[in-house]
């Protein structure tokens, strides 16, 4: 404790003049927790750019706006995939963008950047992350495991000697891992999350159908009627699409029950993934979870019934966090903010 306390007052002066920033830099999603002062910019991870020239023309939510709709010189890129950078460029410019939005107050003094990574990423593309925020225009790159950044988020206990256990259920990656004394015990990351289910509503409207819908439509079908378990009331709603065979504007119906169906392999593969980590989680902390469960993140934990789905194959307690969507977000946030030991932990072990 005493160390701690010595690193804080030793720690540069520039440390508590700048503006620190937390990111969920997320496939689907981008979060930017602002210390001190909480969630500033919530957006969409979507870049509009010229084609040719890779100029860039909008940014977050405008851009998500953009896509399906925009003409043939400008196109609509998602630079995450899989939860990793896919296009280190347009990514770069996201970054900035996000980082020039909300560091306002002095832009002498870059900040420090808190970023959440799925925990089984390469080497190659932890270097990709932080080669990217430093171009962007951070001081210094800390990069912090999600599983850990949302169990800090949604409060779990994680210096105790006892078991943490979160599910982050992403765009593009679903993150379980077991937690004690601050430390992961067992940690699995799997590149299946929100936009695979998207993916599985789109291939079954074309298959039952022969109908072709876009990438927003697959997603408001699984917010709207998508559930992982039977409802006391199915749902259904209408869907508008180009039909596959004669190229003409279709409407069809679908029902909670279709889509259901069609997301069940995905959310299949969440329920394995689970049960690998409890068989290889010691027995002593196997105990722990017995009454004390996990703890759901993501938005992929909004998803009706899923909850109920994971602790009937577990037989565990499960509990979605109140904020699910801004659960990792909050956690690279209070690090910043409350946690300043674990950024020098980070730093020891090359990560910062």
């Amino acid at each position: 404790m005493a160390n701690r306390i010595l690193r804080a007052i030793t720690r540069p002066f520039s440390h508590f003049l700048s503006q620190d920033i937390g990111i969920d830099l997320g496939t689907a999603n981008t979060l930017v927790f602002l210390k001190n002062e909480g969630i500033a910019v919530r957006e969409a991870s979507v870049v509009a750019v010229h084609a040719t020239t890779r100029t860039v023309y909008a940014v977050g939510d405008e851009a998500k706006r953009m896509a399906g709709r925009a003409p043939n010189h400008i196109q609509v890129i998602r630079p995450m995939k899989d939860g990793v950078i896919a296009d280190f460029e347009v990514t770069e410019a996201m970054l900035r963008y996000f980082i020039q939005k909300v560091h306002k107050t002095n832009k002498f003094i870059p900040p420090r950047v808190v970023i959440a990574v799925p925990s089984g990423i390469t080497e190659v593309e932890r270097r990709a992350v932080t080669e990217s925020a430093i171009h962007a225009g951070a001081r210094q790159v800390y990069l912090l495991e999600e599983p850990i950044a949302a169990a800090i988020g949604v409060g779990l206990p994680i210096e105790e000697p006892t078991a943490n256990m979160i599910v982050d259920i992403g765009g593009g990656t679903t993150d379980v891992a077991i937690i004690s004394l601050a430390g992961i015990v067992y940690s699995k990351s799997i590149r299946v999350g929100g936009d695979e289910l998207d993916m599985a509503i789109t291939n079954y409207v074309k298959r039952a159908y022969n109908m072709v819908i876009g990438e927003r439509t697959a997603e408001e079908i699984k917010i709207r009627v998508g559930s992982a378990y039977p409802l006391e009331e199915e749902l259904s709603m209408e869907v508008k699409g180009r039909d596959a065979m004669a190229g003409l504007p279709k409407t069809i119906s679908v029902t909670s029950e279709e889509i259901r169906e069609a997301m069940s392999d995905t959310v299949n593969a969440i329920v394995e993934v689970l049960r690998s980590a409890l068989e290889r989680c010691p027995p002593e902390l196997s105990s722990d979870l017995v009454d004390r469960g996990f703890v759901l993140a993501g938005g992929g934990a909004l998803i009706r019934g899923l909850a109920k789905t994971l602790s009937n194959a577990t037989g565990l307690p499960v509990i979605v966090a109140p904020d699910a969507l801004s659960a990792v977000a909050m956690g690279t946030g209070l690090v910043l903010q409350d946690l300043p030991w674990l950024l020098d932990e980070l730093a020891k072990s090359g990560r910062g």
